[in-house]
């Protein structure tokens, strides 16, 4: 657990870096969530779009609304004093025009409190990337697997397998950093070659799928405890069973309620005798 006390910034992660300090970073949705990944050391939180399909019960991450990750940022920067909190910018706002872009990132700082922002993609996005960080915005980029483009890409595949495909990655990382990103994650890229744009990259790079070379690695919280289920994705490790148990202390609750066990003595308050008396017997005299 990092016994680091001063709030994690873009030059501390630069620092972590040229210290080859590997960055822990986690997602989280809501107050309880930051305040757990705070406490256990996370140096980097990130409300990620993600929540539209662990906490909203879509499918992609496609219908999240930049309304619906100021909702979650809110909840997650009151959790969390240390961490750098990012937040995502949903689906298709890193494609709308340079002021919509500085607007939506702007929101998502001033009323959600986040650090900075992460978008997904590379040279398509290049001229937003530049605007937010010369208007001072920190940005972290998203290469690789993009789940906002998981139609176009035709599912959740390994991205950069192919040598042009690989070169390609290496081209817009290089891209990205020259546009001013203080991180990058990539995602679902094969080990060797997200080793090889974390060698060439000054800024930290932060995997998810993407194998032991990065700077960092970032897994989401559901995945991390089971909270969604049994299935989770190759690249995941799980390191407690927390819904299993969840759901059988929720299911133990229910069986105790049935059974007319809960609550018990120890659950409950008493009115003194004498109000008890005259309340029992205001009811039987108005029930005469």
């Amino acid at each position: 657990m990092s016994t680091a006390k001063k709030r994690v910034t873009t030059r501390t992660l630069i620092k972590m870096k040229q210290a080859n300090e590997p960055i822990a970073m986690i997602t989280a949705y809501d107050y309880p969530a930051a305040k757990m990944a705070e406490a256990a050391g996370a140096d980097m939180i990130l409300v990620g779009d993600s929540l539209g399909m662990v906490v909203l019960g879509y499918d992609s991450t496609i219908p999240v609304t930049l309304e619906d990750m100021l909702h979650h940022t809110k909840a997650v920067t009151r959790g969390a004093n240390r961490a750098m909190v990012i937040a995502d910018l949903p689906f298709m706002v890193a494609h709308l025009s340079r002021d919509e872009v500085l607007k939506a990132a702007a929101r998502l700082m001033q009323e959600g409190g986040a650090y900075g922002v992460k978008l997904e993609g590379g040279r398509e996005i290049i001229e937003n990337v530049r605007a937010l960080t010369q208007a001072g915005i920190p940005v972290v980029g998203h290469l690789g697997l993009t789940p906002q483009s998981v139609n176009q890409l035709g599912g959740y595949v390994i991205q950069g397998k192919e040598l042009a495909a690989a070169e390609r990655l290496i081209e817009e990382a290089q891209h990205l950093e020259q546009a001013g990103i203080c991180a990058l994650v990539l995602e679902c890229v094969p080990e060797e070659l997200a080793r090889l744009i974390s060698e060439k990259l000054r800024v930290p790079t932060i995997g998810i799928g993407a194998g032991r070379h990065c700077d960092g690695q970032v897994l989401v919280y559901h995945d991390v405890l089971a909270l969604g289920g049994e299935w989770h994705p190759s690249f995941v490790k799980v390191y407690r069973q927390a819904g299993r148990m969840m759901t059988e202390g929720i299911a133990e609750y229910v069986q105790e309620v049935k059974n007319r066990q809960f609550p018990q003595e120890e659950h409950v308050t008493h009115l003194a005798g004498e109000i008890a008396e005259q309340l029992y017997g205001a009811k039987e005299g108005a029930t005469a």
